[in-house]
């Protein structure tokens, strides 16, 4: 099965947390799980804050990264049309709100799941929350926009 960020076209796959073609970042892969968006992450050693704990920045990007391959997903589901069909839709983090609850511990498989909250035209708003152990350790909300067609041009153009 296919992730959302494996529909990104090319010339918009490199970013840090979702980027496939990125080999230092995240590649996170984000799916649909009836009405939710499920994420799995294993946080590696040097994502560290403080001994045994997650480095909040890293929640963080996880946060915003689950939140726009979402919201892409979202995006095609609100046009009825598969993810693979064109136009290819991508969103970029036009906000993002993170609420760390209590520390998340290293070591373990994180779980991310995510909420469509709202699909008003070219913007998406995704509620999230992060899971160590099945317990909530971080909320957010990422509102993402589609990004705008001059900018998918300009990214064609340089990546030939």
């Amino acid at each position: 099965m296919l992730a959302f960020q494996d529909f990104y076209p090319d010339h918009m796959a490199h970013c840090c947390g979702c980027g496939r073609l990125n080999e230092h970042g995240h590649q996170i892969k984000s799916f649909w799980d009836g009405e939710e968006s499920i994420c799995h992450f294993q946080p590696k050693p040097h994502h560290i804050a403080i001994p045994g704990y997650v480095y909040g920045g890293l929640l963080a990007s996880l946060i915003d990264c689950h939140g726009t391959g979402t919201a892409a997903a979202a995006g095609y589901r609100a046009e009825n049309r598969e993810m693979d069909t064109e136009p290819p839709l991508r969103y970029l983090t036009a906000s993002l709100h993170v609420d760390y609850l209590k520390p998340t511990p290293l070591g373990i498989m994180l779980e991310v799941r995510g909420k469509v909250k709202e699909v008003k035209g070219r913007r998406v708003t995704i509620e999230e929350w992060i899971l160590a152990n099945g317990e909530v350790t971080v909320r957010g909300e990422v509102v993402a926009v589609q990004v705008p067609d001059k900018m998918v041009q300009e990214l064609l153009q340089s990546s030939r």
